[in-house]
This record gives C-alpha cells, sequence and structure tokens, in this order.
C-alpha cells in the first residue's frame, strides 16, 4: 500500500493510523476509521483508495471497485488506484476492464511492476498467452529476481507449447529461490509432457522436499511412476495425494487405474466410483468405470458409464471408440452406419477417436488403420528417449530371440506359439521368453516354461527395469506377441528392449510406430500393392499362422442333443467373438438360413444383451429365432469336439477368424471366409490357403453366400471338400510347425544378419 501526502491537511499520523490496522487484518476496525476521517476530509482520494483496499480484503468486492472508483473519479492519474480497480475487476471475472484499468495504471506510471505482474495474469486468465508472457517479460525487467514472475512465464510458454523456454523460466525461478516448491513441480509438469520421465520424477520429488503436503506433486509424480510400469509404488504416491487432499478426485481415479492395470477390478471400481462422487462430471472417471464393467463381461452398464463419459466430454481421447466397441460386443447396432462414418472423417482429420485394435473389426481399409495406429501409437506410446540408443552387441554365436507376452497360459496365442518355442534350433538360436502376465501354472505355462531356454518373469517390473533386462541380455530380436491387445506393453518396445523389433500374431495389423522393425505375414495377408499401408518392413514368410503340431484333435464325442442343435439338418457354426459380428456379415448368414431349409446356425455371444438382440435381427431379417441357437463356453477338448458337431465355419469379415479358423480346420470342419484388403481381412484366406483349400475363398459376399448354399445343399461336393480338407490335414503347411520355424528363422537370420552389416531393415521374403 503506498503512502500518500498529496493532501497535506490529512496528515501522515492520521494516514499511518489507518495502515497500521490494515496491516494487522482489522479491516473493519480501518474501514470504521476511514469513515470517521471521510466527514472531515470527503474528497481524499487516499481515503477511498484505503477503503477500497479493505473492502477487497474482506471479499466485498463490489463495494471495493466502487470505491477505487471514487478515488479514481478524484484523482484521474491515481495509479494505484487504476491497479487495484484492475486487480478488483479480474477478481468479479470483468477480464476486459480489468485489461483496460490495468493498462491505464501503466500509461500513469511504466514501471509499475505491480501493474504488469497482475496485467499478465489477466491476459493469462483471457488465455491470451502471448499478451501475458509480454507483460511477464516487462515484470522481469523491472525486477530481473522476480522468481513468480519468472515461474508464471514459464506457465504461459508452456500453454504456448514452448517447452524449451518454459524450462529455462522455471529454472531461472528456482535459481531465485531454491525453495520456490511449485516451480520444481512445474518443471516436473513440462518433463512429463515431454517423456523425461527421470528428469520430471528428479523435480517433482524437489517440490515433495520442501512441501511435503504437496498433493499435487505427490499425484504427477505418481503418474510418472506409472508410465514406467512401476504401478505399486505409483499407488503409494497417490495414496499420499489423498491423505494430504482427500477430495483429490484425479489421485483416485488414479489409483482406480493402477489397480484395474494389475488386474485387480474390483478394488478399482471402488475408487473410480470415488473419483465420480467427489466430481459427478469427471468425464475419464465414467470412462474407466465403463472399462470396469466390460472387463466383468456388463456390457450395458458399461455402456451408460461410456455414454455418461462422452455426453461430460465428447471430445475426450478415444472415447467415441470405447462406446463402438461396446456396442459390438452388446451386438446393438443402431445407428452403427453414422457412428462409423464419423470415425472415419475423424481418423482422416487426425483426430485421437478409436484405438486400433477396436477398429480392425468395424473396417476394411489398410490405409485408414495405419493412421490410427500411427494417431494411437504417438498419443499412447511415443517413442521414449528414457534409454540411451543401443550400442552394436558383440555377433553372438546364437541369435538371441525374445518373445514377449502376456498370455504364456491357457490362451490362444500359446496354443499357436508353443512348438515354435520348442522347435528352435538350439544351435543357431537362444530363446528367452518374457512373460508380462501371470504365473498361472496351468498345463501351457509350465509347457512354455519347459520349451524355452530362459523364462523370465516379469510381470512385476516397470517397463524400463524390463527393456534394461533384454538389454543386459543382449536380445538380438524382441518379438512383440500383444501388439495393442489387452495387457501388452507396447511401452518396453517404445523404449528399445533389442536392436532389432518386430510384431507378430498378437495384434493383427500395423503398429504404426517407428520403433517397429518387421511386421511377419505372408504374400496373402499382404500383398506387395498394399505395403504402404504399414509402417513395418514386412516379412513374407509362405504362410503366416503358426500352428503346434503336438495339438492332438479333441477325441471327446459331443451329440447334437447335447449341444441343444436338431438332429437332422444342415449345421453352420461361428465361434468367434461377439464383436467381430457385424450387420452386413448377418445379412449373409440371414440370407444363408433362409436359402438352407432345416438348416441352423450355432454362436457364440458373450453375454445376455448380445444374445437378446442377435434374436431380434435375426427376427427382423425373417428367419425364426429358433435356428440360432447359441453355444456356451466350454473348456478346450469340449469346445475341440463340438466342431466335430457342425459342417461349416461361416467367417466373419472385416476380422476373420484366427485360432478359431485354425481348430476349427483340425477337427476337420471347413471354413468359409471372404477374403478384404486389410490384414485382419485376409487371415481366413491365409490359413485356408496354406491348408490347400482356396475353393473355401471367396471375394464378395453373393460369392461368400452362394457357395454356403451350395456346401450345405449339394452333399456330393460337400464330401469330396471333407475328404480333401482330411487328407490335406497331415500334409499341408498349416500344421507343419517344423517347417514354420524354418521359415521363421530364415527371416531371423536374414534380420539379423543386415543389422550386423549396419543396413537398415528392409523388406524380407522367405521362399519355402
Amino acid at each position: 500500500m503506498k503512502n500518500s501526502s498529496e493532501h497535506p491537511v490529512l496528515t501522515k499520523e492520521q494516514i499511518d493510523s489507518v495502515l497500521a490496522l490494515y496491516s494487522k487484518g482489522q479491516y473493519q476496525e480501518a474501514i470504521d476509521k476511514i469513515k470517521v476521517l471521510n466527514e472531515k476530509y470527503p474528497n481524499v482520494p487516499l481515503l477511498f483508495n484505503l477503503i477500497g483496499a479493505c473492502y477487497k480484503a474482506l471479499g466485498e468486492l463490489i463495494g471495493a471497485s466502487q470505491m477505487f472508483e471514487k478515488a479514481i473519479t478524484l484523482k484521474s492519474d491515481y495509479a494505484e488506484a487504476y491497479k487495484n480497480l484492475g486487480i478488483t475487476l479480474k477478481d468479479l471475472g470483468q477480464l476486459d476492464a480489468a485489461v483496460n484499468s490495468l493498462k491505464k495504471s501503466i500509461t500513469i506510471e511504466p514501471n509499475y511492476l505491480d501493474a504488469h505482474y497482475n496485467l499478465a495474469i489477466t491476459f493469462r486468465a483471457l488465455n491470451q498467452l502471448d499478451d501475458a508472457a509480454n507483460s511477464y517479460e516487462k515484470a522481469i525487467l523491472i525486477k530481473p529476481n522476480f522468481a513468480e514472475a519468472h515461474n508464471n512465464l514459464g506457465n504461459a510458454l508452456k500453454d504456448l507449447d514452448q517447452l524449451d523456454d518454459a524450462i529455462k523460466s522455471y529454472n531461472k525461478a528456482v535459481d531465485i529461490n531454491q525453495n520456490f516448491a511449485e516451480a520444481y513441480y512445474n518443471l516436473g509438469v513440462v518433463f512429463r509432457q515431454l517423456k523425461k520421465f527421470d528428469e520430471a520424477i528428479k523435480n517433482f520429488e524437489t517440490a515433495i522436499s520442501i512441501n511435503p503436503n504437496f498433493a499435487e506433486a505427490h499425484n504427477n509424480l505418481g503418474e510418472c511412476l506409472t508410465s514406467l510400469g512401476f504401478m505399486v509404488e505409483a499407488i503409494d504416491c497417490f495414496e499420499k495425494a489423498i491423505n494430504f487432499k482427500p477430495d483429490y478426485a484425479e489421485a483416485h481415479k488414479n489409483i482406480g487405474f493402477n489397480l484395474f492395470s494389475l488386474g485387480k477390478t474390483k478394488g478399482a471400481a471402488k475408487f473410480f466410483e470415488k473419483a465420480i462422487a467427489i466430481e459427478p462430471n469427471y468425464a475419464e472417471a465414467h470412462s474407466k468405470l465403463g472399462h470396469i464393467y466390460k472387463k466383468l463381461k456388463q456390457s450395458d452398464k458399461a455402456r451408460l458409464s461410456y455414454e455418461r463419459a462422452y455426453k461430460i466430454k465428447p471430445k475426450m481421447d478415444f472415447i467415441l471408440g470405447d462406446i463402438l466397441n461396446n456396442k459390438m460386443h452388446l451386438s446393438d447396432w443402431f445407428d452403427l452406419a453414422n457412428l462409423l462414418k464419423e470415425v472415419k472423417k475423424k481418423i482422416v482429420d487426425s483426430e485421437k477417436v478409436i484405438s486400433p485394435f477396436f477398429l480392425l473389426g468395424l473396417i476394411d481399409n489398410p490405409g485408414l488403420q495405419r493412421k490410427a495406429s500411427e494417431i494411437y501409437s504417438s498419443k499412447k506410446h511415443p517413442k521414449s528417449y528414457t534409454l540411451k540408443n543401443i550400442k552394436p552387441y558383440p555377433k553372438h554365436k546364437k541369435i538371441r530371440i525374445g518373445y514377449f507376452s502376456s498370455d504364456f497360459k491357457i490362451h490362444p496365442v500359446a496354443y499357436l506359439t508353443a512348438g515354435l518355442y520348442e522347435l528352435h534350433n538350439r544351435e543357431h538360436f537362444e530363446v528367452h521368453a518374457f512373460s508380462l502376465g501371470p504365473d498361472t501354472s496351468d498345463e501351457m505355462n509350465l509347457r512354455i516354461k519347459a520349451g524355452v531356454d530362459h523364462f523370465h518373469d516379469v510381470r512385476s517390473m516397470s517397463h524400463k527395469e524390463i527393456a534394461l533386462l533384454a538389454r543386459s541380455l543382449e536380445i538380438d530380436i524382441a518379438v512383440d506377441l500383444a501388439g495393442y491387445t489387452a495387457k501388452s506393453r507396447t511401452d518396453v518396445f517404445a523404449m528399445s528392449a533389442a536392436p532389432i523389433q518386430l510384431s507378430y500374431i498378437g495384434f493383427l495389423g500395423t503398429m504404426g510406430a517407428d520403433y517397429y522393425d518387421y511386421l511377419i505375414a505372408d504374400p496373402i495377408m499382404i500383398p506387395e500393392k498394399n505395403k504402404k499401408d504399414y509402417s513395418e518392413k514386412i516379412v513374407y514368410l509362405p504362410n503366416f499362422q503358426v500352428n503346434d503340431s503336438k495339438d492332438s484333435p479333441s477325441e471327446i464325442t459331443l451329440t447334437r442333443k447335447e449341444l441343444g442343435l436338431p438332429e437332422k439338418g444342415f449345421v453352420f457354426c461361428c465361434f468367434n467373438n461377439t464383436y467381430k459380428f457385424t450387420p452386413t456379415v448377418f445379412d449373409s448368414w440371414a440370407r444363408i438360413l433362409k436359402q438352407v431349409e432345416g438348416s441352423v446356425l450355432i454362436i457364440y455371444a458373450s453375454n445376455e444383451s448380445s444374445k437378446a438382440n442377435l434374436v431380434k435381427e435375426i427376427a427382423l431379417r425373417e428367419i425364426d429365432p429358433s435356428r440360432l441357437i447359441f453355444g456356451g463356453r466350454l473348456v478346450r477338448p469340449e469346445y475341440l469336439a463340438r466342431y466335430k458337431a457342425a459342417d461349416l465355419f461361416l467367417d466373419t469379415t472385416p476380422y476373420n477368424a484366427g485360432t478359431t479358423a485354425s481348430d476349427a480346420l483340425r477337427m476337420g470342419l471347413p471354413v468359409l471366409t471372404c477374403i478384404g484388403k486389410s490384414y485382419s481381412a485376409r487371415m481366413g484366406a491365409s490359413i485356408l490357403s496354406s491348408l490347400n483349400l482356396p475353393e473355401l475363398i471367396t471375394t464378395t459376399s453373393k460369392e461368400y453366400e452362394a457357395l454356403a448354399i451350395e456346401l450345405a445343399t449339394n452333399p456330393e461336393k460337400f464330401k469330396k471338400l471333407k475328404d480333401k480338407l482330411t487328407s490335406n490335414l497331415s500334409t499341408a503347411p498349416l500344421f507343419d510347425t517344423p517347417l514354420f520355424t524354418k521359415n521363421i528363422e530364415s527371416a531371423y537370420t536374414t534380420m539379423y544378419e543386415r543389422h550386423r552389416q549396419g543396413l537398415e531393415a528392409d523388406h524380407i521374403y522367405v521362399k519355402e
């Protein structure tokens, strides 16, 4: 508060007595004293400025602004009153008027530090960031060691995405004031934004050491640890944040996220619910709760959570994709065409709209799928610079292969790949398994442990620790068997676990990230003309899908009656996941049933709502709903045996059957597919070609329907096809694991030798 003596009739002692009351926080007493003085000195600007300051301190902002305006009326060049009025107007939300008043103060007194500083704050509130930065810089010129101004300048520069300059401002602030916890915190926020997590962690820890009760710093430290895969340690940070700030919704949400990542689904739900109780319009918490319900197979509840999130925050990253995928799980196709149109447009516009995995079952466009993967990898898993580039390893006597998966257990990926690990040529290859999932000790888990040279249980390790372990073992080639599927650890590959990295079989598409060198395929999965739609170099094997020669057909026999099937009539089936069913595919199935008298279709649906919707859809297509039969989830021997009771497997598109197709064929059940354009839409054709059954590959819906009808109504042709399938099982490449192993080893050797020669990755063609 400036002491002015422009009215000598008001004594210094009188002014000092008012200022003393103000400085002690006795604002009402100061007001009473000023009112007494006003009776004797009715037109003293200083008194109106002082009483305005007291009103402001008491939170009576309108009264304060009136007093400052009265002071200005009496003294038109009263810089302090203009400044005080500007601050008060800012607090009242009258930002444009505040700017005008503060500018007037500066016009009167150009080096008025407090006016420049508050003008900068007001500009930032108006989101006029360039003007804010300029005003902070002027304040700093007046007072170079003004730590708060350097810190706030950093905030403005951060919002302008001038992150390097923001870091310089924050560093200047902490150079001036080494106990400036907020500036260290802001440094941490920028480093976290830059994915420089080690630097971010250091600054958050410094902020906490200065201010142990800094809840936001604890929360952000936890988020950094989460990004690095330290889930348990991060939870401890979030709990500390909540201890200091019990109503901290974001910290509750973050605990929920980490518990969910650790497989503690029900515990996670409680924290998401708590976050929503604190902040009902917390869109991210509603979305995460939707993930919980979806995981618990409660897709109806998931739908409500996703829709609430979307209503609150329509532009939230990837929420529309969550809604779409959940609708597919529910077989709820209402407005699907319009939603797909919106999703496609958003992908073209580079918006974060849908995860690549969800897109596979919705569109058959490899170019659009690549762009969706690039958007997703850039947002969720950008290339990490946490670790230094890998220096060339010495040439190893054996090429060291590292397979990374969360599914080394009873799981489709394990059933396909178990034989591969066992059959690798140990004279030339050393096989490591990096297990990202639970240690189940089931028969498949034990078999894989025995089938590799080294089994590393890394589920509780951070991304960085896993990458460092792979580097310490000098793994030459890291194979990602998960991609963008559940429980993947893409961030391990973003940090570079090995000098050569590739994607195979878990995710049927491009990863869209430059830290993956290769993608395993075959000439059918990715035709030469489509190579441009994949960010990786393509490894062309003679056939794509590995299978396990030891996986014998089930010897169990289940009768039609036991499976709820009619004693007579042709039985079509499809045991693909429900989210792969589309209205177009269902149209084809209905037309097939309509043309094949007495036929039925047995399918698998994961929830009751899906079943109800599919019954409704089949009825709308004028098919008796009793001809649509739902098969339950069975243990593997019975699941395989069920195929023997069916006559023809009808594949889905654009996301074909994978393991289910091979399982059906192994059991002697023909699979009919319609080949598409994208990787996942050509898998069925690849599998059938590997079994030398090209006659089961169609190219249009009409062909698909016509062949299904012909096979169902022409017993002689159908028998010939079945006999050919049975004959081919023992001779065709599809179930020849030793042959596949030799082919992929040839590819591994080629990519390793290229790397040793200092050559960049290039397309690889393996001849059988």
